[in-house]
């Protein structure tokens, strides 16, 4: 028995450093803080979609076609036209007769938008 205690290898203990109650909160307060935030653009997303359905009597499903960029920065005239700045990219919900498509931006508004507008690459 002597053998086996002078050949036990002690291995040291590791402290673990102790966080204030302050701090630990705080981390958490951020991450509810994020998902808040989360679920308000939800929800804003939500009143857009409701509020094209009404406006535009939108009662198919909403796909997107396909995606394009905005050439130029177009400001709206009427309600139902989408504002667009050159470069950003839309998503094409829907083809209007005429010279209009049906497009939603990344902040999820809909409205129309001139096919002339808009670069399809």
């Amino acid at each position: 028995r002597e053998m086996d205690k002078k050949y036990k290898i002690r291995m040291p203990k590791l402290r673990m450093v102790k966080e204030s109650k302050d701090k630990r909160r705080s981390i958490d307060d951020v991450e509810r803080n994020t998902f808040e935030k989360s679920s308000a653009e939800k929800s804003k997303m939500e009143k857009e979609e409701q509020f094209f359905r009404e406006t535009f009597m939108y009662d198919k499903e909403i796909n997107v076609i396909s995606r394009a960029t905005a050439e130029c920065s177009v400001p709206s005239n009427r309600r139902v036209d989408l504002p667009v700045t050159a470069g950003e990219q839309l998503d094409v919900i829907d083809v209007v007769e005429g010279h209009a498509v049906i497009c939603r931006n990344s902040e999820g508004r809909y409205g129309y938008v001139l096919v002339e507008h808009l670069n399809f690459r």
